[in-house]
């Protein structure tokens, strides 16, 4: 059935599949197809029970920032399908610290500007299923990850810290917005590696409303496992992200909420994880209890 559509809507756009189709990754949360065509490569995409608004909220997307997303060959929202052109390189994993920082400082303002060009959209990305992880509703969340991993009596006792960190953050003068939630290198598509605008964001499956800054848990997280939390690099792409911002609070404010924001997210991050793999965990069956151990740190990281 998913090759016929495949082909359908290849036809319907004017495409030949030209090959065998491939399945280059199965996961309990999206089972993704490749194929050769006579336009290049597509990618089919299909979604879980747990993350089927991704093809909703992709569409939104390609209405709100198409120059950010790439453009679907189909989408079909009902099944949580996607059919998608090839991106190009993925910034990808295996680049030295140095070369990745200078790339995020290049592709991570362009993500600041698709959060505030989304943003009037809250309620109809939320109203498509996105999950609701926004400051004011987080001190709920708290019990519900610490549920989710069975009792962490440790994190337990840091909730009123936790508490803290989402009252200041419902104070912020940056208002909740899209947080791609799994902002990895390879979830960033250089379409042009020689034209560092020419970025596509993918994966939108584990996306939720949050605070925006939110968004920078992941990325940085790779940076700070490879360069450290106060190498002059890190601290580049946190900055140049933030400059996206600048024109609602001064930077060290923005800098703040960011650390705060950071933290907060290891319990969305705790949730998405626990939702992806609900129905199989196999090999990431730790993965929720491991991203909720990591608010016992002493910073965001």
């Amino acid at each position: 059935m998913l090759v016929n559509w495949m082909d359908e809507q290849l036809a319907a756009a004017g495409i030949s599949r030209t090959g065998d189709v491939g399945e280059p990754r199965v996961r309990p949360w999206s089972t993704v197809l490749t194929a050769p065509t006579t336009t290049g490569p597509v990618w089919l995409k299909t979604t879980s029970a747990a993350t089927g608004f991704e093809a909703a909220l992709y569409e939104i997307l390609h209405e709100l920032a198409p120059h950010r997303v790439l453009e679907p060959i189909a989408v079909d929202t009902e099944r949580g399908w996607l059919l998608l052109p090839d991106g190009g390189a993925p910034v990808g994993w295996d680049l030295p610290p140095d070369d990745l920082a200078a790339i995020l400082v290049d592709v991570l303002p362009r993500y600041g500007v698709l959060q505030r060009d989304v943003a009037p959209q809250v309620d109809r990305m939320l109203a498509a299923g996105v999950a609701d992880m926004r400051p004011e509703v987080m001190p709920t969340r708290f019990a519900a990850a610490v549920s989710a991993v069975g009792g962490f009596p440790e994190v337990e006792a840091r909730e009123a810290d936790f508490l803290g960190w989402c009252a200041r953050l419902t104070e912020s003068p940056v208002p909740a917005c899209l947080d791609h939630n799994d902002l990895h290198p390879a979830n960033i598509l250089l379409t042009d590696p020689t034209d560092p605008d020419a970025v596509r964001f993918y994966d939108w499956g584990d996306a939720v409303i949050a605070h925006p800054f939110a968004a920078m848990f992941v990325p940085l997280k790779v940076l700070l496992d490879k360069l450290g939390p106060q190498a002059a690099g890190t601290l580049r792409v946190r900055d140049a992200y933030l400059e996206a911002f600048t024109d609602l609070a001064p930077r060290a404010e923005l800098a703040a909420d960011l650390d705060l924001a950071c933290r907060v997210a290891k319990v969305a991050r705790t949730l998405v994880w626990a939702r992806a793999i609900a129905t199989d965990p196999g090999e990431w069956a730790d993965a929720p209890r491991e991203t909720l151990g990591t608010l016992l740190a002493d910073s965001y990281y």
